[in-house]
């Protein structure tokens, strides 16, 4: 086990292991650390944990020191240094007219990198777009081309939901989202429905899946014959959340060519109180095919001998 402390750069940002080594430190101190990129200031979030060997990067960057008022003041400098360095970068893009739109630039602490994020549709060529910054800002320029997703974290925005995003508000990294979730959680599959401000899947798709997925467990599909405390029904309508599958019930079975008749009134029953006969059946079709594969296996071999 290795002792670590959580360190975030960002309010919604990735939290990084750094080496605390005899420093004490608590959550919501502001230190100074070693990066690949140069010394950074960042925000202690958790306390002081071990944790395995295998969860850290190795080598293993340390912190520096706690941060002082001096430290504060450069950081509160860089942060304020911000809109001029992309009013002129801006000006630089229009003037070399490139295809690309700035989203946010970055000092790093020690003033030795200028960092500037952008989307574009395509690959850009800014080799002449750097020169002209790096004699602006007399400083290593570094320029770097984002996604959407990672557009509307660093912007911000409200959701659908009337709340800050998520991206931007609390989630420090992003997860898989697949349109599958939004069926299993009964969603609409129309895009502007499913879909945040970034026009990618929403994020709290991913965030209730594993719930739907487990309250799914059980559930007969719509459609599917079940057996109930008041005989053989067919499923109309399941509600996820509140443990209800509504259903008709079969008052007389497929005869021939007709039909099976079902009752005009709707009943409604929980998980627990029906019995899924149409799976049973399923296991043993899939059983019966199991056997006469083995079977067939053993024919095979009789007719070699």
């Amino acid at each position: 086990m290795i002792k670590v402390a959580s360190v975030r750069f960002k309010s919604a940002g990735k939290v990084y292991y750094f080496d605390p080594e005899e420093l004490e430190l608590s959550t919501g101190d502001h230190v100074i650390v070693e990066t690949a990129r140069g010394m950074e200031y960042g925000t202690i979030t958790a306390p002081l944990k071990e944790v395995e060997e295998k969860e850290i990067v190795s080598p293993l960057k340390k912190i520096l020191r706690i941060a002082d008022e001096k430290d504060a003041k450069q950081h509160a400098e860089n942060q304020r240094k911000k809109n001029r360095a992309m009013q002129l970068c801006q000006e630089k893009v229009n003037k070399h007219k490139l295809n690309m739109k700035l989203i946010d630039v970055e000092y790093t602490f020690d003033n030795s990198k200028i960092i500037f994020y952008f989307t574009a549709d395509g690959r850009v060529d800014f080799r002449e777009l750097v020169k002209d910054l790096a004699g602006v800002f007399k400083m290593r320029i570094e320029l770097r081309q984002i996604g959407v997703r990672d557009e509307a974290k660093m912007m911000g925005g409200v959701g659908s939901c009337g709340r800050g995003l998520c991206c931007h508000t609390w989630l420090p990294d992003f997860e898989p989202v697949s349109i599958k979730m939004a069926k299993v959680q009964n969603l609409s599959l129309n895009p502007t429905k499913i879909s945040g401000i970034c026009g990618r899947l929403m994020c709290c798709l991913k965030f209730e899946n594993d719930v739907y997925y487990q309250l799914k467990k059980g559930m007969p599909e719509v459609g599917e014959h079940i057996k109930t405390p008041d005989g053989m029904a067919v499923v109309v309508e399941t509600q996820l959340l509140e443990n209800k599958i509504k259903t008709r019930i079969i008052l007389e079975k497929k005869n021939g060519d007709n039909q099976e008749k079902l009752s005009t009134d709707f009943y409604t029953y929980k998980k627990e109180e029906i019995r899924r006969i149409e799976k049973g059946r399923k296991k043993e079709r899939e059983k019966d095919e199991e056997i006469d594969a083995q079977l067939l296996e053993e024919i095979k071999e009789i007719l070699k001998d």
